[in-house]
């Protein structure tokens, strides 16, 4: 069995989930992990989370090779979402001595989801914690429990134990997570431009829409003397937690290069994509960061990451049936719940019989709260040289962006 201990009486036993690439709609090309924790205090020992379903007798297997169940006197669900608490109601029975500990709205959100396999006696004993509470483990350690509520359920919170004789650990839960698989668990283990890179990815999929949020719960976070910090997903933090904090104040303050677009868009007949390249090529040409990327051939999660950082979002659709082209009307769904912000919008794209998709590209841009532009760019049927001379309104989007620099 391998070793499972990752800091002094601090036990990895969750699961490394290689083969998953989807979890809920959002790509996982490089698989993800469930992380749970056991801490051992004394004579005290500490169970926090569990795994998706599916793992359970991973997650049992590994707990056994730290401590016998019965031992486990705490018992801490910081988050109650399925991928976290999926194997909830299958580790209780093994945990007799347990006490269950979780914060009000988890403790009601728990027998939401778990009513149906275990006795309600169980749900009626869990402890609720709040701002404030502590756990006093014995031998220098102590939890203090910290409601994240909405970042990114009702439920969240944190867990910070301090340790008067070793490392301060922030059991973070999705806070400072990434969809990554890997076998070693720290940040200085692996390779850091990766990691960071799912860090932005895992941010703009999940938690960009709560970005007012995060920010006012940043600070509180960020006064704790943190030595490291585990997540539930991905690797733990302990030789760049300055740099992952700082990143997560960019992106929830909304910071950007200001001098990056994003080209979003799908094709017909290629009338678009030639609209699309002829932009790209005018925006390149002048020296300035930009991608291009044609929805059919991308995913949409990788997709908005880039969108995240960009300043301005260029979005193109043949019309079809008066409207929008499928992907890109699915895209710009997903982008509109994300709520990605201080971005410049402008709407192009191809018609034939009828207009109707640039109008729709506006509307969902404006419904988003981006500034969009006055102009536009709709061609009829297949763009002829002289319509594809984009440096007029390229050079209206970059007096755009230099304003808001």
């Amino acid at each position: 069995m391998q070793n499972l201990e990752i800091v002094k009486d601090v036990f990895n036993v969750g699961y490394i989930d290689w083969e998953v690439r989807n979890f809920h709609g959002y790509s996982t090309h490089k698989g993800s992990s469930y992380n749970a924790y056991i801490v051992k205090s004394g004579n005290k020992t500490i169970l926090i989370d569990t795994v998706k379903r599916p793992y359970f007798n991973y997650f049992l297997k590994n707990i056994k090779a730290v401590c016998d169940p019965k031992e486990i006197n705490y018992f801490i669900m910081n988050h109650v979402e399925p991928d976290h608490s999926g194997s909830f109601p299958l580790i209780v029975p093994h945990l007799p001595n347990a006490e269950i500990i979780a914060s009000v709205k988890g403790v009601e959100i728990l027998e939401q989801h778990y009513h149906e396999e275990l006795e309600g006696d169980v749900f009626k004993k869990i402890r609720a914690v709040g701002e404030g509470d502590n756990l006093d483990v014995g031998n220098g350690k102590k939890f203090s429990f910290i409601p994240i509520p909405m970042i990114h359920w009702p439920d969240s919170m944190v867990s910070f134990m301090s340790d008067e004789n070793g490392k301060n650990v922030l059991f973070s839960n999705d806070a400072f997570g990434q969809h990554i698989a890997t076998s070693k668990f720290w940040d200085d283990e692996n390779i850091l431009s990766e990691i960071f890179e799912q860090a932005a990815k895992y941010y703009a999929n999940i938690l960009l829409h709560l970005s007012k949020l995060i920010a006012k719960t940043l600070p509180v976070v960020g006064t704790l003397p943190i030595d490291v910090i585990c997540p539930s997903h991905g690797v733990g933090w302990r030789s760049h937690i300055p740099d992952i904090v700082e990143a997560y104040t960019k992106w929830s303050s909304g910071e950007i290069d200001q001098h990056s677009v994003l080209i979003v868009y799908d094709t017909m007949w290629e009338s678009t994509a030639k609209i699309a390249k002829a932009l790209y090529q005018e925006i390149f040409s002048r020296g300035i960061l930009v991608k291009r990327f044609r929805l059919t051939e991308m995913d949409y999660s990788d997709v908005i990451t880039e969108a995240m950082k960009a300043r301005a979002i260029l979005v193109g659709s043949p019309t079809l049936n008066m409207g929008l082209y499928p992907t890109v009307a699915e895209y710009l769904s997903y982008q509109k719940g994300l709520k990605p912000m201080n971005k410049i919008g402008l709407a192009f794209g191809s018609y034939g019989w009828s207009k109707g998709a640039v109008k729709a590209i506006i509307e969902e841009l404006k419904a988003t709260k981006f500034d969009v532009m006055d102009e536009t760019i709709e061609i009829k049927f297949v763009p002829r040289l002289e319509q594809l001379d984009f440096k007029d309104i390229v050079d209206k989007l970059i007096e755009k962006m230099e304003k808001g620099a």
